[in-house]
């Protein structure tokens, strides 16, 4: 079977809609960075700094696979609609990149997404899931917020003498995740 294709802990099938959740591999490092440019050239232009996702290559994907790091992708007969990127940090789990196509929004693929985050941290016993977002960005800060992330810090990009960026962070239960969202 192909690596790209093996079944974890993440893979799910969502609705009627034939979405399927699956853990990623460096074979796929691809389609996460396609995926990535497409869903962020919304912030094209909108950002100062200019958002890091936009520097995303298939070749340093790959490299972050081999330090460690992973992905999760949404998939709809096998295109992908959305991706997230996860690394380990201390007993958490960081995600970032959420990513979906402009033409697959409003059908809940980026709370599948964080909540396959979520369900991976669990699984791996981790105490909880952390993120960072643009202040700039209101409704990403609102969309983490709802969903139980709280903020942590405030951090300015370099060269800033003002905050840029929010850190947040949702606790994850004993029993596992934390499904209220509060």
């Amino acid at each position: 079977m192909d690596s790209a294709r093996q079944k974890s802990p993440v893979d799910r099938h969502h609705g009627n809609d034939d979405l399927v959740l699956r853990a990623a591999s460096s074979e796929d490092a691809s389609t996460l960075a396609a995926t990535i440019a497409t869903a962020f050239e919304q912030y094209r232009g909108r950002l100062v700094p200019e958002s890091a996702a936009f520097g995303e290559t298939p070749d340093r994907i790959a490299r972050e696979f081999a330090d460690g790091s992973g992905a999760i992708i949404a998939e709809q007969h096998e295109a992908a609609l959305g991706c997230v990127m996860i690394r380990p940090v201390e007993d958490d789990l960081y995600f970032g990149r959420l990513a979906v196509i402009p033409s697959a929004r409003g059908r809940g693929i980026g709370r599948l997404l964080v909540g396959a985050v979520e369900a991976e941290a669990a699984r791996r016993g981790l105490a909880g899931v952390r993120m960072s977002a643009r202040i700039a960005l209101p409704a990403n800060q609102r969309f983490f917020s709802e969903l139980g992330y709280v903020e942590t810090a405030r951090e300015a990009h370099p060269g800033f003498d003002h905050p840029t960026t929010i850190h947040r962070r949702k606790s994850l239960s004993p029993a596992g995740v934390n499904r209220s969202g509060r």
